[in-house]
């Protein structure tokens, strides 16, 4: 029998489909399509073909890139673009393969004569959704130098905690940051260059673009082992500063391929758009590993903020067939009018970042077609659980394991637990460790060592394995909510929040209750529709609506509405800050 919290996942699902589009179904569906994959039959068989090997040497521009140059050389690719690039004003720039190589070969002449960087060098990158972001990832593979993304949200004081805490050498930028980055530059004594891409020079800093014509596209990539750090990518999680989670050349240059070859099911005839933030690792992610591994073209808009509009005109008027996006964003899409647009060429949706809500699924279905294909992986790893095509896809799960790694349920003392008992999410990690996991956390050795338990990375949230094998998220460890002997995990309730009209955005926390020890509360971004409704009636309708489509003990006994949630940079929520507060007026 599964385990209750399952059966209402998928009841809640199938009440939403009856209550929110009635009438709709049935018209909605004759577009369905079931998409079969392109590189695998079934699930079983990707377990079976994926093989890694770990060669000694290996740099994903001179083994991956490079070698796709020879492929298009030799008529062996299809005439895809390897890079396509848009900014919504006209001006648009493709790159075959090979004018990939030439121009990151230049790029690379720059990071070595003019910046003086030798391998290992540690570079930050905190550029927008332009052309010179991807040279500057190719660059570095081709130098040995260290890139180091940073999301352009960045404020000075983040800008000043990663230039000390990574020692890099060498800041690229643009001409809105370039001011924060020279007000700390003085406390940064390893910083030594600085690059600004910018049509106007700037005392201090290097011309990208001026240099760039200047540069010899003869350059001769370095030999890289294979262990070697790649990247490192400060992780801004719920608590505490942003960690340095470091990535070798192959953890992510080979291990992304179950990525690329499995989950999104590229081949070179494919375009893909994936809206993360260059801060991400989801961007090495969907933007530059996994596409460029299986030879696909990366598409990107230069969107200033998320405009459903642009992205519904993107999707209709280019051959993007594959679309990448966070469940934030195709909650935002669902909230707009689809009816006047065709995704023609659109065959394969996929979702990550954090989990995605059945409704949603469930509404983008009914208006394209297409299942969202939920993706589950961290910052350290490459893909952990997936959903893949030609799989059942269970309504708020995050389907079967990667064939990258091997994933059990476990319990505090690393004991692997049986289906449908709750436990923290675990990857084998002994006596062999998987390729697609980091390296550890630069200059932290007391956190790398705590991921461990016994044979097994545990990944810092929980969840539980159904009697198929499908995983299911239940929280971030630190976010459980014990009630009256009841665990509550707050992406449920967040939900069955979010599917009332009024609800923007929800969050969930535990508060303290003389009775019952916790009770769960709501914060709740109202609508813009529900702002001026009465806020007392509003909370009593929002504890119904919960009661009604979850276990009544899980309703939010607490509720408070606010303009807006704490978030990371990276958009994450905040859960600490808001259950810091609830628990300091104790």
């Amino acid at each position: 029998m599964l385990p209750l919290v399952t059966m209402e996942t998928l009841l809640r699902a199938k009440c939403f489909w009856r209550l929110a589009i009635p009438g709709s179904v049935r018209e909605l569906h004759k577009d369905y399509r079931i998409v079969p994959p392109q590189n695998f039959s079934n699930y079983e068989s990707i377990k079976q073909e994926f093989k890694l090997e770990t060669p000694e040497y290996f740099n994903f521009a001179k083994d991956i890139l490079d070698q796709w140059t020879n492929m298009e050389k030799a008529g062996k690719r299809p005439s895809n673009p390897a890079f396509w690039w848009i900014n919504g004003n006209g001006e648009e720039v493709r790159w075959s393969f090979e004018e990939l190589g030439s121009l990151s070969r230049k790029f690379a002449n720059i990071l070595t004569e003019a910046c003086a960087l030798k391998r290992g060098d540690r570079v930050i990158v905190i550029l927008p959704r332009i052309p010179e972001w991807w040279l500057a990832n190719v660059a570095c593979l081709r130098t040995g130098t260290v890139l180091i993304p940073g999301t352009t949200q960045l404020t000075q004081r983040d800008i000043l905690y990663r230039l000390q805490s990574s020692k890099a050498k060498c800041i690229i930028t643009d001409e809105v940051l370039a001011p924060a980055v020279d007000a700390v530059a003085s406390k940064c004594e390893n910083l030594h260059s600085k690059l600004i891409v910018s049509q106007k020079p700037k005392d201090g800093w290097g011309n990208l673009k001026e240099m760039m014509k200047q540069a010899s596209d003869n350059h001769t990539c370095v030999k890289t082992k294979h262990d070697e750090m790649m990247a490192i990518y400060f992780t801004s999680g719920t608590s505490g500063t942003p960690k340095m989670t470091g990535h070798t050349h192959s953890s992510f240059g080979l291990g992304l391929s179950v990525n690329g070859r499995f989950w999104l099911d590229l081949t070179p005839s494919d375009v893909i758009w994936n809206t993360s933030d260059t801060g991400w690792a989801k961007s090495a992610w969907s933007s530059v590993f996994s596409p460029w591994i299986q030879g696909a073209c990366v598409f990107a808009h230069y969107l200033p903020r998320f405009d459903p509009t642009s992205i519904f005109q993107t999707l209709s008027e280019f051959p993007i067939t594959v679309f990448c996006s966070a469940p934030t964003a195709y909650r935002m899409l669902i909230q707009n009018d689809m009816t006047s647009y065709k995704f023609k060429s659109l065959k394969h949706c996929v979702s990550a970042g954090e989990p995605i809500n059945p409704e949603v699924t469930e509404q983008w279905r009914n208006r394209t077609g297409l299942d969202i294909y939920e993706g589950y992986g961290q910052t350290e790893t490459v893909l952990i659980c997936g959903n893949f095509k030609g799989m059942k896809i269970k309504s708020g799960s995050m389907g079967k394991p990667s064939p990258a790694f091997d994933v059990k349920i476990l319990d505090i003392n690393g004991n692997v637990l049986p289906p449908g008992e709750e436990g923290d999410i675990g990857i084998q990690v002994l006596p062999n460790r998987p390729l697609g996991l980091f390296a550890h956390y630069i200059d932290n050795p007391t956190k790398t060592a705590s991921t461990l338990r016994g044979n097994f990375y545990i990944t810092g949230d929980r969840g539980y394995m159904d009697e198929d094998g499908y995983f299911w998220f239940v929280a971030r460890s630190d976010d459980i909510i014990l009630s009256s002997g009841y665990r509550i995990g707050p992406f449920e309730v967040e939900s069955a929040l979010i599917e009332h009209p009024a609800v923007a955005e929800a969050a969930v926390v535990s508060s303290p209750d003389p009775i019952r020890g916790e009770v769960v509360k709501a914060f709740i971004v109202l609508s813009h529709d529900y702002k001026s409704h009465d806020q007392e009636q509003l909370k009593k309708e929002i504890q119904e609506h919960v009661k009604k489509i979850t276990a009544p003990y899980k309703y939010p006994r607490k509720v408070e509405f606010i303009q807006e949630l704490p978030k990371t940079i990276s958009g994450k929520i905040k859960r600490n800050e808001l259950r810091k507060k609830e628990w300091e007026m104790i």
